[in-house]
C-alpha cells in the first residue's frame, strides 16, 4: 500500500464518510442540472504518519469538506473580483510555486500600498489553530474575511463582493451545489475558501521518502548530516517539530529590532507578548523566501547565520524554546550551516508545488 494511504474521518455533526481524494481535480460541474443534491463528501488524503496526537487535525464540524465546496473555494481563491479593482486575488500573494507564499518581501495592495509583513505559506493548515503572524484569527474562515476589506490589500467591502458574485454567470449555481442555496453571502464565501485551503497538503518530500519509506537514496550525504544537526545539536527541532515542522506556538526568537512590529502584543496589549510571532511550518522552505515575519532574510543561509551568531539573548521575552542559545550550546560552523541548508532543501515537495488540483481552474 502506498504511503498516501487515506485517513478517513467522521464529521460528527454531519455523520459523513469522506469519499473523494484531494489529489484529484474536482470538477466545477457547471453542466449539471439545477436543483440541490447533497454535496459529495471529500476525503483528505495523507499518510498515516502525518497524524499528530498533540495537535490533531482541526476540521470544523459545521463546515465539512465536500467536493463541491472545495471546487468553489478553489475558484474563489483565484477570483480577482474579490478586490476593489479586479486586479488581485488570494493567489496573487499566495503563489503555488512558492508554497502559496509571496516571493516579494511585502505584498502590494490594489492601490500600490506595501504591506508590513511577509505573506505566509499555505500548507497543511488543516491542523492549525491560529492564523496570521500574530494569530489574531482563530480559524481559516475568520482569516479569510480580513484581506478583502484590508486597505493595504484588496480594499473592497463584502457587500460589493457578494453583489459581484451574485451577478456572475457561474457562482449562484456553484453555491447551490456546495451549500444548497444560490443566495450568496460572505460567510459562505469564506467557508468555501477555507475548504480549499484545507486540501493544500504537502507530505511527499525527499525527507519523507527517506524517513518514512526507507528510500536511502532520497537524501545526499550532506543532507543526512544536516538532518542529524537539525534534530540534534542545532536545536532546530526544538521549535520545528514533525510531522509538519512547527509546534503551533507564538514565539519571540530574539530577532532584535522588530522594525516597528510588536507581533502578538498588538493584539493582546500584554507586554509578555511583545515580539512574539507565529511559528510556521517550514516544509517547502527552500521556495518560500524571504523569511521571518518581516521578510528580513532573503536566503536560508542568512537564516542559519542568524541562528548561529545573531540571536539577541537580551530580548526580555525570549522564548523558553531558545534555552539552548541562552546556554551557549548552539555553535555552528560554516560547514554545519551549509549542511542544514542542504537538509532544508530536502523538505521540498515538488508534487505539492505543481499539483494541478491546486492551480487556477479558470
Amino acid at each position: 500500500m502506498s504511503w498516501r494511504t487515506s485517513s478517513h474521518f467522521l464529521a460528527l455533526a454531519a455523520g459523513l464518510v469522506f469519499t473523494a481524494s484531494c489529489r484529484k481535480d474536482p470538477s466545477i460541474l457547471l453542466d449539471e442540472p439545477e436543483g440541490f443534491r447533497a454535496p459529495t463528501p471529500f476525503v483528505l488524503d495523507y499518510p498515516v504518519w502525518a497524524n499528530d496526537t498533540l495537535y490533531p487535525i482541526n476540521l470544523p464540524a459545521d463546515a465539512p469538506l465536500t467536493v463541491e465546496g472545495v471546487a468553489l473555494g478553489r475558484k474563489l481563491f483565484y477570483e480577482k473580483a474579490l478586490s476593489d479593482n479586479y486586479s488581485i486575488s488570494c493567489a496573487s500573494c499566495h503563489q503555488q510555486q512558492h508554497a502559496f507564499s509571496d516571493p516579494r518581501r511585502f505584498s502590494i495592495g490594489t492601490d500600490g500600498s506595501v504591506g508590513r509583513r511577509n505573506s505566509m505559506p499555505i500548507q497543511n493548515l488543516a491542523w492549525d489553530h491560529g492564523f496570521f503572524w500574530d494569530t489574531r484569527a482563530s480559524s481559516l474562515e475568520e482569516q479569510a474575511f480580513g484581506p478583502v476589506r484590508d486597505h493595504g490589500e484588496m480594499r473592497n467591502s463584502w457587500p460589493v463582493v457578494v453583489e459581484r458574485l451574485q451577478a456572475h454567470a457561474d457562482y449562484p449555481l456553484l453555491f447551490k451545489k456546495a451549500f444548497g442555496t444560490d443566495v450568496i453571502d460572505s460567510n459562505l464565501v469564506v467557508k468555501a475558501i477555507a475548504q480549499f485551503e484545507r486540501t493544500l497538503l504537502s507530505y511527499n518530500s525527499p525527507y519523507d521518502r527517506f524517513v518514512h519509506l526507507g528510500d536511502h537514496s532520497a537524501l545526499s550525504e550532506q543532507q543526512q548530516r544536516g538532518m542529524a544537526l537539525f534534530f540534534g545539536e542545532a536545536h532546530c527541532n526544538d521549535c520545528h517539530t514533525g510531522p509538519r515542522f512547527n509546534d503551533h506556538n507564538v514565539q519571540n526568537i530574539g530577532l532584535g529590532d522588530l522594525n516597528g512590529d510588536d507581533g502578538l502584543f498588538e493584539v493582546t496589549g500584554n507586554e509578555a507578548d511583545r515580539g512574539r510571532f507565529k511559528n510556521i511550518g517550514i516544509r517547502n522552505v527552500s521556495v518560500s523566501a524571504p523569511y521571518m515575519h518581516d521578510g528580513r532574510f532573503a536566503t536560508l543561509e542568512e537564516v542559519l547565520d542568524f541562528y548561529a551568531r545573531d540571536v539577541d539573548l537580551s530580548t526580555p521575552n525570549l522564548d523558553p524554546h531558545m534555552f539552548a542559545w541562552t546556554l551557549g550550546s548552539v555553535d555552528l560552523d560554516h560547514q554545519e550551516r551549509a549542511d542544514i541548508v542542504a537538509f532544508l532543501h530536502a523538505l521540498t515537495d515538488e508534487d505539492f508545488l505543481t499539483n494541478p488540483a491546486f492551480s487556477d481552474p479558470n
